[in-house]
């Protein structure tokens, strides 16, 4: 009897390890850097196919960064963006064009009113794949610009990401006023129509 019951429990755990696995075959990762997190969110959030989006820190050199240590510029970590999606419902390359309509990728020095490297724009690839679409993506972004480029934003591989505070996460959505304010001042939809012709619905 007890071994039957092991047994029961042994082919169960194996049928849900499937079923887990399978879900897990049907979501791919990607992270973007663009500044301030809070305004990449909603850009991500709206984009059908996205099953979540997280901010938080990558690229740096320092174990589980604070907000406060990253925005030190000391750890060498840019705010960023970690999408989870469905690749059934919406592409890498479609996730790229988002992106690269939500930063000033002529910017070396940060983005916005925000200074700094861990302001700086970059493309985190997982794969071979995501850094293929993304250097086309780049060259094809090059002929979209409306100012004078070069384009500054990095394409390198992913590396361990740190998820932010909660305070963090869905800013937008938990301080509605706060965020429309920030996004103001920074003049960040203001810029995003000169280098692209047109402000991005947020």
């Amino acid at each position: 009897m007890r071994r039957s019951a092991c047994l029961s429990l042994l082919v169960l755990g194996t049928v849900l390890y499937a079923i887990a696995g399978s879900a897990r075959a049907d979501e791919a990762t990607a992270t973007f850097a663009g500044g301030c997190f809070w305004c990449m969110q909603p850009a991500f959030d709206n984009v059908p196919g996205v099953i979540s989006t997280t901010v938080g820190y990558t690229g740096g050199h320092t174990k589980d960064p604070s907000y406060h240590e990253v925005g030190s510029g000391t750890t060498g970590h840019a705010e960023s963006i970690e999408v989870v999606y469905d690749p059934k419902k919406v592409g890498y390359a479609d996730l790229l064009k988002v992106f690269w309509r939500n930063v000033d990728a002529t910017d070396a020095d940060g983005q916005f009113c925000d200074r700094g490297d861990q302001y700086r724009s970059a493309i985190f690839y997982h794969d071979e794949e995501q850094k293929r679409l993304a250097e086309q993506s780049k060259q094809e972004a090059a002929k979209a610009l409306r100012v004078p480029g070069p384009i500054v934003t990095q394409i390198v591989p992913a590396t361990q990401f740190y998820r932010a505070e909660d305070y963090h996460q869905s800013y937008y959505r938990k301080n509605p006023i706060r965020y429309r304010f920030y996004r103001h001042g920074c003049g960040r939809d203001r810029r995003l129509e000169e280098v692209w012709g047109e402000a991005p619905a947020h």
